[in-house]
């Protein structure tokens, strides 16, 4: 696919991506981009165990078309940290890489936090994987967010510091089900959430970034070695009621708050995948 074939995709991406209408999801024909139900059968998937979670995301990205021998296993600290990545190969050797984690706190189910951001992640992988992108893309769900950031640790320090220009940006999904797309912006560049606030009144709402005190999030990995970085999430003002809780039930999802995100990280990612990496420097 051509880049003006991208940006005629990104345009139509631009127009659709923000209605809540289920009419009007219902509608949309085009195989690239994921239904509504999709994304909810993807969501509903989670497993409430960490012990069944790494070969529940590589199942995952094999539904998304990803095939076994694209799916692999990273390890780091002496092997007790897995990562799990697919790749997609670019027009170029400039890559961005979206991540969220996979593994979750002992309380609750671990569906808003974060196997939400798992389901988003792998359907944006369904659809990138289908198109000629200009930029390649590293798809890796982070081990062990939950114990310090580990897995995403462990990747972005193994990147070698002259090739970090190389990857040049992160954009991470953390937390969805309960409200509009939003940013930690404690663990976010700027650039990248100006770039996100300009989609936002492009598409008449209003994206909001949120500093938590004592919380982060895997983006902070990478932006922390000059590596523009955003995490999004989807949560709004009832967060404290399911994060890190017994709450934390497929139940309480709301589904349309998943796929509003996920419509919207097409979006992001399309404008991402068409502009220069130093434009957010």
């Amino acid at each position: 696919m051509t880049q003006n074939n991208l940006k005629l995709i990104y345009t139509f991406l631009l127009l659709f991506v923000l209605s809540f209408s289920t009419q009007s999801f219902g509608q949309q024909t085009n195989p690239l981009v994921s239904t509504e139900e999709a994304v909810t059968e993807s969501v509903k998937l989670v497993p409430c165990k960490n012990e069944d979670r790494t070969e529940a995301v590589k199942k995952l990205f094999g539904q998304m078309g990803a095939k076994p021998d694209e799916i692999t296993v990273e390890k780091f600290n002496k092997d007790k940290v897995s990562n799990v990545v697919v790749k997609k190969k670019g027009k170029t050797d400039e890559t961005i890489i979206i991540g969220a984690h996979y593994d979750k706190v002992d309380a609750g189910c671990g569906v808003v936090d974060n196997w939400t951001g798992i389901a988003i992640i792998a359907h944006l992988y369904k659809t990138f994987s289908q198109m000629e992108t200009q930029k390649s893309y590293i798809f890796v769900a982070f081990d062990q967010e939950e114990k310090g950031l580990l897995g995403s640790e462990g990747m972005a320090k193994a990147i070698p510091k002259e090739n970090r220009a190389q990857y040049c940006l992160m954009v991470n999904f953390d937390s969805f089900g309960t409200g509009a797309p939003m940013a930690l912006g404690n663990a976010s560049s700027s650039k990248m959430l100006a770039l996100a606030k300009k989609l936002g009144e492009e598409n008449k709402f209003k994206f909001i970034d949120i500093t938590v005190e004592g919380a982060n999030a895997d983006s902070s990995s990478f932006k922390s070695r000059d590596i523009p970085a955003i995490t999004m999430s989807g949560l709004d003002n009832s967060w404290m009621n399911y994060m890190h809780s017994k709450n934390d039930q497929l139940e309480k999802i709301n589904m349309k708050s998943v796929y509003y995100s996920y419509r919207f990280g097409l979006v992001y990612l399309a404008k991402l995948d068409s502009t220069g990496c130093q434009e957010y420097k």
